[in-house]
């Protein structure tokens, strides 16, 4: 009686992830190339790899009695990865190419996983990688911005391991500083926020008394306190921003939002210009930022109510941004459907220009 039981809930099972309501995680063999791959990137590597399924073999390849692989044994420990010693036997010969392509092969028979991810900088795997993804295996490629082109483009996706540690580090530092900083809210989020609170609220989305201003401020940041800033009084406080200038009348002060030097649709038709002009309609989101400074030197984030670039870039629709938010992409499909031609009732071509 169980087992028939157990047989129709199974056989239930089967039938609903068939249909699509079940989506079973999908399983990954992670093989290191410890010749070209530091252990410093190993945490970057699971917790990248960790987002496209659950990691089934974890194995290193390569002469750990080098000294310079000695780095990677404290490694094998904290992260259960399991060390396949290789000897270069011959001078100029490298066995662990050898050794990594072999089980990787024998991993593909087993039919235990659905992709693999090989973590190396080495051109020699560009033939392993598209022999996997010939059988229907998602690949994933990880090493640093050396790696020769033809092994990045035999995988599936391909990460930048040495760019994904620069901007770990960088949010480390930003999150150890916000901590330091708790009991202080930034300047440049309270003026971010100051123009988002006058844009969403204020007369005409351009002014508003500094009395309801500040209220709602104390609203968003519990702590906030003018005296923290060196400031007894907010009017004063408030002086010190470039994008805001006050009105004072007999009876109230009035906060008004400087007007933009160029406008965001402007903004945006550069950056798309600037993207179909890259390699790939991809660029670096710094790179991006000083472009466009230098095209429009007054160009200033906050003065559109932004705290971050970044921030500013995904409220467009014309493009995407990037893991880690370190790229930004040309979103080709919305701007086909933007740029298509299509006509109004009256006869008359619709504009094409990206929506804010």
């Amino acid at each position: 009686m169980f087992s028939r039981t157990f047989y129709k809930i199974k056989k239930g099972l089967c039938a609903l992830s068939k249909k699509g309501f079940i989506v079973e995680e999908k399983k990954f063999a992670l093989l290191i190339d410890s010749d070209n791959v530091s252990s410093k990137y190993i945490k970057i590597i699971l917790e990248e790899l960790g987002k496209y399924g659950n990691v089934t073999y974890k194995r290193l390849y390569g002469d750990l009695t080098k000294s310079t692989n000695k780095s990677w044994k404290d490694a094998l420990l904290a992260h259960s990865i399991i060390p396949i010693q290789q000897y270069n036997y011959t001078t100029g010969k490298n066995s662990t190419d050898s050794a990594m392509i072999i089980d990787a092969m024998d991993i593909l028979y087993s039919g235990h996983v659905d992709g693999f991810c090989l973590a190396t900088s080495d051109s020699d795997f560009t033939r392993l990688a598209m022999r996997l993804r010939e059988s229907g295996m998602t690949v994933i490629g990880m090493g640093e911005q050396k790696t020769p082109e033809p092994f990045r483009e035999s995988c599936e996706r391909f990460f930048y391991l040495d760019l994904l540690a620069e901007s770990a580090a960088e949010e480390a530092a930003e999150e150890k500083k916000q901590t330091e900083e708790d009991a202080i809210t930034p300047l440049a989020s309270i003026e971010a926020i100051i123009r988002k609170i006058i844009m969403e609220n204020g007369i005409n989305g351009t002014s508003m008394d500094i009395g309801e201003l500040g209220s709602r401020i104390t609203k968003t940041y519990s702590s906030f306190d003018t005296r923290n800033y060196g400031y007894n009084k907010f009017s004063k406080f408030l002086e010190q921003f470039h994008s805001i200038r006050l009105e004072t009348s007999a009876t109230a002060v009035t906060a008004h939002l400087q007007e933009v030097d160029v406008p965001l649709d402007t903004i945006e038709q550069k950056v798309v210009s600037i993207l179909i002009k890259e390699n790939k309609n991809t660029i670096n989101i710094g790179k991006l930022n000083q472009m466009l400074n230098k095209e429009f030197p007054d160009f200033n984030i906050h003065n559109y109510g932004y705290s971050r670039f970044s921030k500013l870039l995904s409220d467009f629709k014309s493009v995407k941004i990037g893991a880690l938010a370190r790229t930004v992409s040309l979103d080709t499909e919305y701007l086909k459907k933007t740029t298509a031609p299509a006509k109004s009732r009256s006869g008359r071509k619709r504009s094409s220009k990206p929506q804010q």
